[in-house]
């Protein structure tokens, strides 16, 4: 999966693999072997999510609130503070 999201993103958003992988460190440290890829296709965020439906709950619920404001910069529902 890693390998086909990189194949159509344009530009990869690593520190939402990073933050995932930190967050679930904190559950189990099998988090390290994470392959995890974010990244930017137009408009459109791509990310690969955790294999069991647990650690996607869990990863979900810690990165959703961050994804929404970066989603609104992307699709330019809100400005960036550095655009003015």
């Amino acid at each position: 999966m890693p390998e086909a999201t990189l194949a159509v993103i344009e530009r990869q958003a690593p520190g939402i693999p990073e933050a995932m992988r930190a967050h679930s460190m904190q559950f189990t440290g099998r988090a390290m072997l994470s392959r995890a890829v974010a990244g930017i296709r137009g408009e459109t965020l791509i990310v690969n999510l955790p294999g069991s439906p647990k650690a996607v709950r869990e990863t979900l619920a810690y990165i959703f609130p961050h994804l929404l404001h970066g989603i609104e910069i992307l699709t330019g529902a809100v400005h960036d503070c550095a655009q003015g």
